[in-house]
């Protein structure tokens, strides 16, 4: 069975980010898109990593085009949008799929380990997933879910 560690995030420019690297950290991934109604997130979520980041919590951001071709820029589109919009200083991989034949890895691996209610299938911009430091994916929730209300449970992971 693959293993998060044994993934590799495509990131914009063609590199590929070895998840291994993050061995040891909380992860939050979310899919994310620029032209959503949830992407007012972006703050909430850069307000967590500002707090945890040197407690060892990363947040992995996918940017995303399959729900309602909300995320239609390019890299370099999406990132100076994040930068400009919220002051993004986490991570933004290159744009993914995260349904379908195409599916990224990471995105199979994470549906996979903690299906949703309704289906295994993401259904909108924002699913989040946490994952705890050996790699294991404890948690999703859903995109209305508000990055604030994942305080407890990270303040947890991270001890």
């Amino acid at each position: 069975m693959t293993a998060l560690y044994d993934l590799e995030a495509p990131m914009p420019g063609g590199k590929l980010q070895p998840m291994g690297d993050y061995r040891g950290k909380v992860l939050l991934i979310v899919n994310t898109a620029s032209k959503c109604g949830f992407t007012p997130q972006y703050e909430g979520l850069e307000e967590l990593y500002r707090d945890y980041k040197d407690r060892g919590f990363e947040i992995l951001a996918f940017p995303c085009n399959q729900f309602g071709a909300q995320e239609p820029g390019d890299a370099e589109e999406i990132a100076n949008f994040c930068s400009l919009t919220y002051d993004v200083s986490f991570p933004l991989t290159a744009k993914v799929e995260v349904n379908g034949s195409g599916a990224d890895p990471i995105w199979k691996l994470l549906k996979k380990e903690q299906g949703g209610l309704l289906g295994d299938g993401i259904k909108w911009n924002f699913t989040k997933f946490l994952v705890d430091r050996s790699g294991k994916v404890v948690s999703r929730h859903a995109p209305t879910t508000k990055p604030e209300a994942l305080r407890k449970e990270i303040e947890a992971l991270l001890g």
